[in-house]
């Protein structure tokens, strides 16, 4: 189910997509799919074309929220969610720190990337010694300004005697 949205989103030029693995950090799915739409209606049309594909390999949309021409549409397939956004929604609801807790796993569809060789590190270049800091010239005081008044010494009772 992952890799058919995922191939919705790109069949119409869905940009900046990204696949996160929640299935350690909620029961409500186990993936979520973020996505890049340029404008309120190429939003409508990605969301559209990801429950179109769906419905075509047997999987009915669980729901779809935010159709009606706004910034940000939902569509829920059950065990993927789909996020579709504006490039300042995006920005500005930031989905992928409140999820992105630890690296996504590729899905079993996916095959994972090989790791390039690790290139050998350079030895670090001896800092140079740092100059102390010029001396600043001391600020003036500020005036003085009006203390409250002072409350009068409370009277001490004479001791009594035995």
């Amino acid at each position: 189910m992952v890799q058919i949205a995922k191939n919705a989103l790109e069949d119409l030029k869905g940009t900046d997509i990204k696949v996160l693995d929640v299935a350690h950090l909620t029961t409500v799915t186990d993936w979520m799919i973020i996505c890049t739409g340029t404008s309120t209606r190429h939003v409508k049309s990605l969301a559209d074309n990801v429950a179109d594909a769906a419905r075509e390999s047997g999987n009915r949309p669980l729901g779809t929220e935010g159709a009606d021409g706004s910034e940000w549409v939902l569509v829920d397939l059950g065990s993927v969610v789909v996020h579709v956004m504006q490039a300042q929604a995006r920005i500005h609801y930031q989905l992928e720190k409140l999820w992105d807790i630890a690296p996504p796993e590729p899905p079993a569809d996916e095959k994972p990337k090989k790791k390039a060789a690790a290139k050998p590190k350079a030895e670090p270049k001896p800092k140079a010694a740092k100059k102390p800091a010029a001396k600043k010239p001391a600020a003036k005081k500020a005036p003085a300004g009006k203390t409250a008044a002072k409350k009068p010494a409370a009277k001490k009772a004479p001791a009594r005697k035995k």
